[in-house]
């Protein structure tokens, strides 16, 4: 059904998607349900392009994070520090793309990413028992990288939870905007083993021109889909870990139960 609505959308390509330069970012998320979601891109359509890539215009996508054995970048999330840093490997499934990623946030809610290539990973069967030390000429390269760019010790790192998602794009025609919605997410976390499906919950982050009107704004308004922090390294954690701290994002996890049951 979603399909058939993104089906009436005009398609814009990766190498159109380029020339879209955000200068002045603003970055909000929303969570809404599968349901919402076709309302909104039924009203949508005439404002807003669908990325296609290889002729699809739903993508899955699969996440890794990597954490300290204590779970350091979790707890600093959670304990609502605004510099912080995660570190994953992000796939783009159909296209066999993998990306090492750094992202860091400042004390002025702005994320930077940093990247390189993942070579020889495999998003379908992933390993579970990567380390990152100075092993072979590939890691060595992991780990200058990391150096770099990461305030954690390399070697300290293990793998926490992966999730796995499907991703829309959607580009205003004045090309000011991006919107992507993810939605069948699913968490497994790789420390408990515990897994957690999230239903009909829909993720959807706007990033726009702060300095240009946004089309989607009014429409997110008129369905009541209202801006609501989620990240999903965070939730995933607090959902399969039941030995985290959660104090802070409580309120958070019991929206999302909310939206869960609707």
């Amino acid at each position: 059904m979603i399909q058939e609505i993104l089906n009436q959308y005009e398609p814009i390509t990766l190498e159109d998607m380029k020339e879209i330069r955000l200068m002045n970012r603003i970055d909000t998320k929303f969570v809404t349900t599968v349901p919402v979601l076709r309302q909104l891109l039924d009203i949508a359509r005439e404002d807003y392009f669908v990325q296609e890539t290889g002729g699809l215009r739903i993508s899955p996508y699969y996440t890794l994070y990597f954490d300290t054995d204590d779970c350091k970048m979790y707890q600093v999330h959670e304990a609502g520090h605004l510099v912080r840093q995660k570190l994953r490997i992000r796939s783009y499934v159909d296209a066999g793309l993998n990306f090492l990623e750094v992202k860091t946030k400042n004390n002025h809610g702005r994320t930077k990413k940093k990247r390189m290539a993942m070579e020889g990973f495999d998003a379908l069967n992933p390993d579970h028992a990567i380390r990152f030390e100075r092993q072979n000429d590939q890691f060595v390269a992991y780990d200058d990288f990391l150096q770099s760019y990461l305030r954690y010790a390399p070697q300290s790192l293990t793998e926490q939870l992966e999730n796995r998602f499907d991703r829309i794009t959607l580009v205003n025609k004045g090309k000011t905007e991006r919107l992507t919605i993810d939605s069948n997410l699913r968490f497994h976390n790789i420390a408990t083993d515990q897994s957690r499906h999230m239903g009909d919950i829909v993720i959807i982050e706007l990033k726009r021109d702060g300095l240009k009107p946004s089309p989607i704004l009014p429409k997110l308004l008129e369905l009541r889909i209202h801006p609501h922090g989620f990240s999903k390294y965070c939730i995933g954690s607090a959902l399969t870990n039941d030995d985290l701290r959660r104090n802070r994002i409580k309120p958070r996890l019991h929206s999302i139960e909310r939206f869960l049951m609707k």
